[in-house]
């Protein structure tokens, strides 16, 4: 095979979005194309954006700009931007942005190979290339996990059909639409038979998967059949729904060893009224009795939501609810976003909108509750003992309860890279490894602890 230029691809968002990236990873592989960690030296610069919220799409674009100027100061040639942000924006993009070459939507990035050869071969090539997200991956598609090679994220489903009144997802990526069970059992015992050891499920919402094709599936059946393939110790069910968790799937999560006992709950609010206007689907009072069913029928299950706060018309009697819940259910786990004005969704049309001092204020007074929420139920860990994944030796691991941190790690009930972290203060390993380990302390959001034994 004939070497081509060296890419260099940069990845941002979410972990639905590194998936994508991955996938083009393992195309450009397949026909030639080298792969470069330094921008600098790579002909080809790929940024897969994000462009759900504005944060992210100021991300994107200052990343974009970034990249611009290797073009200058680097050996780059081309510079291709794909996902979200063309997706949304089409050739708005290519009239602001003459600096990017191509621009490939979600719906075609599995044709990245075709079009950088499209781009090499034509005088006057197309600049943009969006169509209707329908794209699906499969256990044939070629691959690059970029995890460490004992992890992996595996997509069950692409798009979204909930139609939340603040969201933009399902104009960028489609309606829902799920791969075949068979499909993803292939591509995990594959991954599995490379050396992987945990699988976290994603995709817009896991508790959809299955309804909308033939013959019909569910997420509860994925996770028994996986939780059969030898060798595999851990799966990790992330973006769940509340208004779809079934009677099937607790019992699912209880009753398989290899599930994780953690589950990803993303209730957003807890007011009613607030959860109508965002079109969740669900309602208060069933927010809080399938928590409490939760945690009554898994054993230490560890739940992670997300919130939003600031939404329009959101009082402060409705955020002071909100608060007080919090302190009432007290996650083991919680991320916060302030709510961002999307132009083409219904909420952005709401009245009442709220303040953006007054968003960044409840922000901090969320993250301030559940920073002593984290710390309180950290400490109530001490003492007990839990498996751990090595993820890194020493080096930069530092000092953590006046020792140093021999090795980083992850408990079953810390997803990678938005739960925190465990340090590693006594014992033996190698990353990849699995051990049993007692929790000596805690800081802040993370673990202290020590192995305890070989597994």
């Amino acid at each position: 095979m004939t070497l081509r230029e060296h890419v260099s691809m940069i990845s941002l968002g979410c972990a639905k979005n590194l998936v994508d990236t991955e996938v083009m990873l393992g195309l450009l592989i397949e026909n030639g194309y080298q792969i470069s960690e330094r921008e600098e030296e790579a002909e080809i610069i790929i940024i897969n954006t994000c462009g759900f919220i504005e944060v992210a799409k100021e991300e994107s674009i200052d990343t974009i700009l970034e990249s611009a100027e290797l073009k200058k100061t680097g050996n780059c040639r081309t510079l291709v931007v794909t996902g979200c942000l063309p997706q949304r924006y089409g050739d708005a993009l290519v009239k602001e942005m003459p600096e990017v070459d191509i621009f490939i939507g979600a719906g075609e990035f599995h044709k990245v190979v075709e079009i950088l050869d499209r781009f090499r071969m034509s005088e006057d090539p197309p600049r943009s290339y969006v169509g209707e997200p329908r794209f699906l991956y499969n256990h044939k598609t070629p691959r690059l996990n970029t995890c460490a090679d004992y992890s992996a994220y595996v997509k069950i489903a692409e798009g979204c059909s909930n139609s939340c009144s603040y969201c933009v997802i399902g104009r960028i990526r489609g309606r829902f639409r799920s791969r075949h069970q068979d499909s993803i059992i292939e591509e995990v015992e594959n991954l599995v038979a490379m050396g992987v050891k945990e699988i976290n499920l994603i995709a817009q919402d896991t508790t959809m998967f299955g309804r909308d094709i033939k013959p019909a599936a569910n997420l509860e059946g994925l996770l028994r059949e996986l939780a059969r393939i030898d060798g595999l110790q851990w799966i990790r069910i992330l973006y769940t729904h509340p208004a779809h968790v079934t009677d099937g799937l607790i019992k699912a999560i209880n009753e398989e060893e290899t599930v994780c006992n953690y589950i990803d709950l993303p209730i957003q609010h807890i007011n009613d009224k607030i959860l109508e206007a965002m079109g969740r689907k669900t309602k208060g009072s069933h927010i809080r009795r399938l928590i409490e069913r939760l945690r009554r029928e898994i054993p230490n299950i560890s739940i992670r939501t997300s919130l939003i706060v600031g939404f329009p018309g959101e009082t402060d009697d409705q955020f002071g609810e909100l608060l007080e819940f919090m302190q009432d259910v007290e996650f083991d786990r919680l991320g916060a976003f302030k709510y961002s004005k999307e132009e083409g969704t219904m909420a952005a049309t709401f009245p009442n909108q709220v303040p953006e001092e007054t968003k960044e204020e409840r922000y901090h007074r969320v993250m301030e509750v559940q920073k002593g929420i984290a710390v309180k139920l950290n400490r109530g860990l001490v003492g007990t003992t839990t498996k751990v994944l090595i993820e890194s030796l020493s080096g930069d691991n530092g000092v953590v309860g006046g020792q140093p941190a021999l090795m980083k790690g992850r408990t079953p009930c810390q997803a990678p890279d938005i739960d925190g972290i465990t340090y590693i203060t006594k014992g033996k390993a190698v990353p990849g490894e699995m051990h049993d380990l007692l929790i000596t302390g805690v800081n802040a959001y993370d673990l202290i602890g020590e192995i305890v034994s070989i597994p």
